[in-house]
């Protein structure tokens, strides 16, 4: 196996297992919280905690990866996820929202590592192959999707507090993904490159294809956030089941990674921004079922299109991203985009419970419909200003 198909193997399980844990302590914090707030619109404040811990890790961990190298970045937040979700099981012991709150903010701060896996993904690939191998790695969540929920359903009351045994599989889930990472061997960025600052941010940053890049993926995971924070709070208040909970949960991100197989094929056909815009009609079409009913069945339908929509807008924004930045703009370009994300992320969490606790379960999603929208006609615009470019020869940047 020559190190290319083996950094790409390695990346897919890394995010297996991370997915694994992500979906569990998602799953399994809402409902925690909801037990543990006094005021039930308070209940999304440690998935507020894990987006904040994710926004302010984004520019450390990017300058992390460049002194460090991936393997020992991606190792060092296993650890200290590890430590978050310690924290986690302490809460539930002592019913405190404040540990749960803070244990979130520190597995947000894994999380935040964790998104550099499509980046290793496109810096282990040839330019030709980057959109394919970011959408490989991606597909490594399929599993974590399955695994996750499945697993936290077996362990929701296995130990004499309910919830422990899903943080207890979390751990051993971030352990092996920290040991793997050391199998890495991804080449450091020569010498000159660190070095070299290459162009302005602001140059960088002004480009339509990196605008289009950030918005596009900000508003495709700001969506998804709001109304996938929103779900099991939901879910509960209807009467449904925590195994219909887990399931929805299971299939959202089975949705959000399964596409993955074929999403890098798509960019390579089409372009990045096509299959962006198909993200957009995704996520318009989960608006639409979601607002259809509240039955399980409406649940399930509408969160795999939420999560489908996502990657489209996630896979295709990163693609497009890499098109705006030299290798010795890498750093600070993936630091503003992972930064805008999580800023995003954290606006997101931090009004889905207020949303469902004023307007329910419309709440969240009427909020969604201008951010849709404006991400395709934001994406509509690139797609046109390059037809134009390229009728018109023109060296303008795309």
């Amino acid at each position: 196996m020559d190190t290319a198909r083996r950094n790409i193997a390695i990346l897919a399980t890394g995010q297996a297992l991370g997915l694994a844990a992500n979906s569990t302590v998602f799953t399994i914090g809402s409902l925690a919280a909801l037990q543990l707030a006094e005021n039930k619109a308070h209940a999304t404040l440690p998935m507020t905690c894990w987006v904040l811990g994710n926004a302010v890790a984004a520019l450390p961990v990017s300058w992390t990866m460049k002194r460090l190298g991936r393997p020992a970045g991606f190792a060092l937040g296993a650890f200290i996820g590890i430590l978050g979700v310690t924290l986690g099981v302490v809460a539930l012991y002592v019913g405190s929202l404040l540990y749960l709150g803070a244990g979130m903010l520190l597995f947000g701060i894994y999380a935040a590592g964790a998104q550099h896996y499509r980046y290793a993904a496109a810096e282990s690939a040839a330019e030709a192959d980057r959109s394919q191998a970011i959408s490989l790695v991606l597909a490594g969540g399929v599993v974590g999707g399955l695994v996750g929920p499945e697993v936290s359903k077996w362990t929701v009351d296995l130990f004499s507090v309910r919830f422990v045994g899903g943080y207890v599989a979390a751990i051993v889930y971030l352990a092996l993904a920290g040991l793997i990472a050391w199998g890495l061997r991804v080449p450091p960025p020569p010498d000159d490159e660190r070095r070299q600052p290459g162009r302005p941010l602001s140059v960088v940053m002004a480009q339509p294809a990196f605008v289009v890049a950030v918005a596009g993926s900000a508003i495709g995971y700001g969506v998804m956030n709001v109304l996938m924070m929103a779900t099991p709070l939901v879910m509960s208040g209807c009467g449904h089941s925590f195994g219909s909970t887990a399931f929805v949960m299971q299939w959202h991100i089975v949705g959000m990674f399964a596409p993955s197989f074929v999403t890098g094929g798509l960019i390579r056909r089409f372009g990045a921004p096509p299959v962006m815009l198909a993200g957009v009609v995704g996520q318009s079409a989960c608006i639409a079922v979601a607002l259809a009913g509240v039955d399980v069945a409406h649940f399930w339908f509408a969160l795999v299109l939420l999560g489908v929509g996502w990657n489209f807008l996630y896979v295709g924004g990163t693609a497009l991203l890499t098109e705006a930045y030299a290798p010795a703009e890498r750093a600070k370009s993936q630091a503003v985009n992972e930064l805008i994300i999580a800023a995003t992320l954290t606006l997101s969490s931090s009004t889905s419970g207020w949303l469902v606790a004023r307007n329910g379960w419309p709440g969240p999603n009427y909020a969604a419909v201008p951010l849709v929208l404006a991400a395709g006609l934001a994406i509509a615009w690139l797609m046109a200003r390059r037809r134009r470019v390229a009728a018109a020869g023109s060296e303008l940047p795309a």
